[in-house]
């Protein structure tokens, strides 16, 4: 019979050391994470232009999970449109469209800046006075699974106008001018008013910016763009716009669909109008004798100044004093007693058109100057 062993303080020690080595080896370090579910983290800049009867609707997929993993699986986007409700607590998708058929709105580069843009086509009968959409996003997962929708963004469904017939644009002295015919305008309501804005661009370059605004009429129209520059080179659209205010409250309005757009080289070719109301007035009393030359100022903002022509009996017209006048007026000093003068006057404009000489002035000089 084996004599039973007497345990130590020692080896007690030794085996709490051990248990405590393997129970270290075996637990994973830190407090355990549950699996991913690989939901798409929420969109959350989600906007929407409304162009006629399209809405187009762009934002930022997600790169990332809500777990903050990078997403390397294929994701389903869910376009959700309803009606005449806001906010909505849940997705009545009018398209699915999978991650690689979504068109890109900017070119290569890092993925978190990358957005990307759907076409949707309202319904006929989602278009109306009072109506409004709401639209969202749900991004989901391979297993169609989500993190919800996005942020909501609103907008009004007015009718707005078709665009415009016989649209063009021409050139005069004032610069271009944009004519076009409206057959028909649409019934908008109390609180809506309609107007065209004209947008410009330099050819191909750019964005369109608005350059006027006309208000809405059937029939023929014409606006001027009062902004343009000459020796340019522009594109123009026109675009109907359906408008709603009311006091103390933000503007909401609708574009229509765009107009062709036409193109137009700013080339002047144009010159200043005639100057008028010449008068030459000769004076002496007290000083070297003169005559004053006035006349009324042109009006053209692109004027650079004025040519003197002046004549004696007998000669030719000859300008004075040679360089542009600013002012419309200028001093002849050099007259002699018993002469009898003649003068005209042209414009000239910035880049040197000119216009024909104006009517003539004359003036005597006495024979005794006093």
């Amino acid at each position: 019979m084996m004599t039973e062993m007497k345990k130590t303080p020692r080896m007690i020690f030794a085996a709490c050391c051990g248990l405590l080595i393997m129970a270290a080896g075996c637990a994973a370090p830190g407090v355990p994470q549950p699996p991913s579910l690989r939901l798409p983290a929420l969109v959350n800049n989600l906007t929407a232009e409304r162009k006629g009867s399209r809405v187009v609707l762009t934002w930022t997929p997600p790169v990332e999970t809500t777990d903050r993993q990078l997403s390397h699986w294929p994701t389903i986007t869910r376009i959700c449109r309803v009606l005449n409700h806001y906010p909505i607590d849940h997705c009545e998708a009018v398209y699915e469209v999978r991650s690689a058929e979504l068109a890109s709105k900017a070119p290569a580069g890092n993925k978190q800046q990358q957005q990307v843009s759907f076409e949707d086509v309202l319904p006929p009968n989602a278009i109306g006075a009072q109506n409004e959409a709401t639209y969202a996003v749900e991004v989901r997962n391979e297993h169609g699974r989500s993190a919800g929708l996005s942020n909501q963004v609103r907008v009004p469904l007015p009718p707005t106008a078709p665009p415009p017939e016989h649209f063009q644009v021409t050139l005069d002295a004032q610069g271009p001018l944009l004519q076009w015919t409206v057959t028909g305008l649409p019934a908008l309501g109390a609180g809506w008013n309609c107007r065209f804005r004209i947008y410009r661009r330099a050819k191909g370059k750019g964005e369109f910016i608005p350059a006027a605004e006309e208000p809405c009429g059937t029939g023929p129209s014409e606006a001027r763009d009062p902004s343009f520059e000459w020796e340019s080179e522009y594109d123009y659209k026109l675009v109907s716009v359906a408008e709603f205010s009311q006091n103390g409250k933000p503007s909401i309005e609708a574009e229509g669909d765009d107009s062709r757009i036409v193109h137009l080289i700013t080339h002047d070719i144009f010159p200043p109008a005639v100057p008028t109301g010449v008068q030459a007035v000769f004076s002496s009393v007290g000083q070297k004798p003169f005559i004053d030359l006035t006349w009324a100022p042109n009006t053209e903002r692109d004027l650079a100044g004025y040519h003197v022509y002046r004549k004696s009996s007998g000669g030719q017209f000859k300008v004075v004093p040679g360089e542009l006048l600013k002012a419309p007026a200028w001093r002849d000093n050099d007259v002699k007693a018993g002469e009898q003068y003649f003068y005209t006057v042209s414009a000239v404009d910035l880049r040197g058109n000119q216009s024909a000489q104006s009517a003539v002035a004359e003036e005597s000089v006495p024979v005794e100057v006093r």
